[in-house]
């Protein structure tokens, strides 16, 4: 008889942005019983996942699924990291950059059905001061919105854009000492963000082209840009091309130290917290395996479409505004040309 699989789910009931029952109601039409064994255990307190999953771990289970936010993902593949159980997740959460890069559904019936072909690959993760990341971590701005959005109580993709939108005004760049196998050079930069996956969350790539099975990070350095070039900046986010920006540099490292002028906010998965003047991030090869979608492409939200059209009306309003500000700077060189030449046919009349 062949072996049947286990699964645990671990389920964070509070976290993220959806009802988790509806869920749970769902995993007896996908778990065939023949093919799998399964149990549902839920959290209870902060750091209650990573108990569950150590006990998971004991108990000899073959995947353990994140089912929440991305906090609760990154919970539980912390305790992951370097044992044989691989990571399987059920987004819940307002970015789930994670699930999106291994091109996981964002409804529980596709997420389950991924699931259930249970195709696993051992995959790269990173650390940032010690703390391990699986999708993205950063410095700059990138941080200083993860921690005010951790404060502001409410969660979803309208809280984060308000907050960038109302915050950005506030921030300001910072001077970094980045140190690359050796190499040091020196940025002021808005924000550097180290990508194991291609973005935060939200399909807002900040990194298009990273891989999590190459043995790299891909960092991405963003220098200041000013108000003018935000709307353009946000539209490359979305459409994957923000690597063609002259305000971006990019790089692959393994291993990268950054140095600023004081102590700080750094953020790990969309996670804040404080770190001093040095920070050091590094990418664990291999480290760990994860339950991954091969057949559906990454979703492509109508917010993409909002954002492009949004941008090109700005565009259109820009060129109009610059055609007519030209056509009235022509209009004013004229009139000025033909008083001068009034003045000096009048000059010249005088005895």
């Amino acid at each position: 008889m062949t072996k049947r699989t286990k699964i645990i789910f671990v389920v964070n009931p509070i976290s993220g942005t959806s009802d988790k029952k509806h869920i749970i109601d769902l995993i007896p039409k996908y778990m065939n019983k023949e093919c799998f064994e399964w149990a549902i255990r839920m959290t209870e307190y902060r750091g209650h996942a990573a108990k569950l999953v150590d006990e998971a771990i004991e108990e000899n289970a073959d995947v353990v699924v994140a089912v929440g936010g991305d906090g609760t993902v990154n919970e539980v593949a912390r305790s992951l990291v370097h044992t044989n159980v691989a990571l399987g997740i059920i987004p819940c959460g307002s970015g789930n950059g994670l699930a999106r890069h291994l091109c996981i559904p964002m409804n529980a019936d596709g997420a389950l059905r991924v699931l259930a072909e249970c195709h696993i690959e051992e995959l790269d993760y990173g650390i940032i001061d010690q703390t391990p990341f699986f999708c993205t971590c950063g410095i700059g701005f990138d941080a200083f919105i993860s921690d005010r959005f951790a404060k502001a109580g409410k969660r979803g993709l309208l809280t984060y854009i308000e907050n960038t939108l109302k915050e950005g005004l506030k921030y300001k760049p910072d001077t970094y000492e980045i140190t690359i196998d050796g190499e040091k050079q020196v940025y002021k930069a808005f924000l550097i963000a180290c990508a194991n996956a291609n973005q935060y969350g939200n399909n807002v790539y900040i990194a298009p082209h990273a891989n999590m099975s190459d043995g790299l990070m891909d960092v991405t350095l963003m220098e200041p840009f000013s108000m003018f070039e935000a709307p353009q900046i946000a539209i490359q986010l979305f459409n994957k091309t923000i690597m063609s920006n002259s305000r971006i540099h990019s790089f692959q490292c393994r291993h990268l130290h950054i140095k600023r002028s004081s102590p700080g906010v750094i953020h790990f998965d969309g996670d804040p917290k404080e770190a001093d003047k040095e920070v050091d991030v590094r990418l664990v090869p291999k480290g760990i395996r994860m339950v991954v979608n091969t057949q559906e492409q990454p979703y492509q939200p109508p917010l993409l479409q909002m954002f492009s059209e949004f941008y090109h009306e700005v565009n259109e309003e820009i060129s109009t505004l610059g055609a007519n500000i030209r056509a009235d700077f022509l209009e004013g060189q004229r009139r000025i040309s033909t008083v001068n030449k009034e003045l000096l046919r009048k000059l010249r009349k005088k005895p």
